[in-house]
C-alpha cells in the first residue's frame, strides 16, 4: 500500500486535479474519490450511473476491479473519469 497521485480529468469539469490515491484501491475506488473533487463542484452528479476511468487518450476503461497499482500508470499520469451506463 503506498500513497499515489494521478492527475484527475472529469469530463465537464474545466480544471485538473490532483488526487492521492493509494496503489491498493480498485478503479471504482480511484473513480469515487477523484468525484469528490468534482461531482456536485464543477460536474453535475448523475444518479443511476457508475463513474468509469481510462487512461488519458484511450477509449477503453479500465476494468472496475483493476487495482490502480496493475493499470501501468506512473504518478501523476492523467486518468479520464466519465458517467456510463455500466
Amino acid at each position: 500500500m503506498a500513497l499515489f497521485p494521478i492527475s484527475s480529468h472529469f469530463h465537464g469539469d474545466f480544471v485538473l486535479k490532483l488526487v492521492p490515491v493509494d496503489t491498493e484501491n480498485t478503479m471504482d475506488e480511484v473513480a469515487a474519490a477523484a468525484a469528490e473533487h468534482s461531482v456536485g463542484i464543477h460536474v453535475p452528479d448523475q444518479p443511476g450511473k457508475v463513474i468509469r476511468a481510462r487512461k488519458q487518450g484511450s477509449n477503453d476503461p479500465y476494468p472496475r476491479d483493476l487495482l490502480l497499482a496493475d493499470a501501468g500508470l506512473e504518478p501523476t499520469d492523467t486518468v479520464e473519469f466519465y458517467f456510463s451506463e455500466a
